[in-house]
């Protein structure tokens, strides 16, 4: 079945009234069913695709191994870490030092590049166990190759190295990076990466909406149409600008330079979330993240980002760029909507020179996945 027959089929009188129980009934059926958890429900383990020499990591690989092994590091301290790789025994050798080994699981498998966030499975919950949802990866639009990384779910799956029912979806282009949950109904995303015409481009918001609601089991979707970081590959990834944390808190990225040329979006993506609701109808609690001080390599300015954090078990993986001041004002402002985690900062001045952070590296999953 292709996508439009699918989306045809969502569309229909029946599944239209299922989408419209009442929201606290399907809050409560969310909880117990099927649903796409937020990031900080518990984790079995997080996975890093591991740059190589055939990665676009050659120039600085070295530099770039640093700032996986402090992941991989303070990961493997609070759960399992997944390493898929196509030396594997040379990542130990180099890891073996200073990472929990004990909770360290490898994979061997090759790989275009390393953003485990838009080629990993997003998880869903199917009545207690995972469900493994495998999306077409295409390089964020076809701007880069994909097809080693686009395979990786599938053999992941196959082997029984993560665990789970695995779910065919090749027939939509989506990446994890896209999208966000509150784990009780609701995705957060953003119009310029989901309607981007390299992706899904035959369909249109109200289809794309549509078929999220559907097989995320979502009540609401709520699109940011503004944002956007100078030197963003991802048509702007909403785990780069907005995220979603408990308690009906959405930290976001704000510009506070008039002069700066973010100014102008990020003012109109904060003015935007000020308009959106949670399904009780409630305002979200807002919390403002810096913008990190403007970071330039071979003249082109990157996107450093305070919002691209991983939340792990017990605690928020931050990244950090050597900017003192905002570095310790992102840990704050963390640490007010995830009061009882605690807060690790991490270098990730090398990750950003291939245009991404630190989330844009990890997959988390869900307990149960990866033993």
């Amino acid at each position: 079945m292709n996508i439009n027959t699918r989306i045809a089929l969502v569309g229909n009188s029946e599944q239209d009234l299922q989408l419209s129980f009442d929201h606290l009934i399907n809050q409560d059926v969310e909880k117990r069913a099927t649903f796409l958890p937020a990031e900080w429900y518990p984790q079995s383990g997080v996975q890093l695709t591991w740059p190589h020499i055939n990665t676009d990591w050659a120039y600085i690989l070295d530099e770039v191994e640093r700032c996986f092994i402090q992941i991989a590091k303070e990961i493997a301290k609070r759960e399992l870490l997944l390493i898929v790789a196509p030396n594997p025994e040379e990542v130990k050798q180099k890891i073996a030092n200073e990472v929990n080994m004990e909770n360290v699981r490898f994979f061997a498998c090759d790989s275009n590049d390393t953003w485990a966030r838009d080629h990993g499975a997003i998880t869903m919950i199917e009545e207690e166990k995972p469900l493994l949802l495998d999306f077409m990866f295409n390089g964020w639009g076809l701007k880069f190759p994909s097809n080693l990384d686009n395979q990786i779910n599938r053999y992941l799956s196959k082997s029984k190295t993560i665990h789970g029912n695995y779910a065919n979806h090749l027939g939509f282009v989506l990446e994890g990076g896209s999208i966000e949950s509150d784990g009780m109904g609701t995705i957060l995303t953003t119009t310029e990466c989901l309607l981007s015409p390299n992706r899904n481009g035959e369909l249109n918001q109200t289809d794309i909406e549509v078929y999220l609601k559907s097989v995320f089991h979502a009540q609401q979707v709520l699109w940011l149409d503004h944002g956007y970081l100078a030197g963003d590959d991802t048509d702007s990834h909403i785990d780069t600008l907005a995220r979603m944390c408990p308690n009906d808190t959405i930290v976001y990225i704000e510009c506070n330079d008039s002069n700066d040329e973010h100014f102008s979006a990020l003012y109109a993506m904060k003015e935007q979330l000020k308009t959106f609701r949670t399904l009780s109808g409630e305002p979200y609690k807002l919390l403002a993240l810096p913008m990190a001080d403007k970071v330039v390599f071979d003249g082109e300015r990157l996107p450093a980002t305070y919002a691209n954090f991983l939340v792990v078990n017990g605690a928020v993986l931050y990244p950090t760029y050597q900017q003192p001041e905002n570095d310790k004002r992102a840990s704050e402002v963390l640490q007010e909507a995830f009061p009882d985690y605690e807060m690790v900062g991490i270098d990730c001045c090398a990750l950003i020179k291939q245009h991404g952070s630190l989330h844009c590296v990890t997959m988390q999953y869900p307990r149960g996945v990866i033993k």
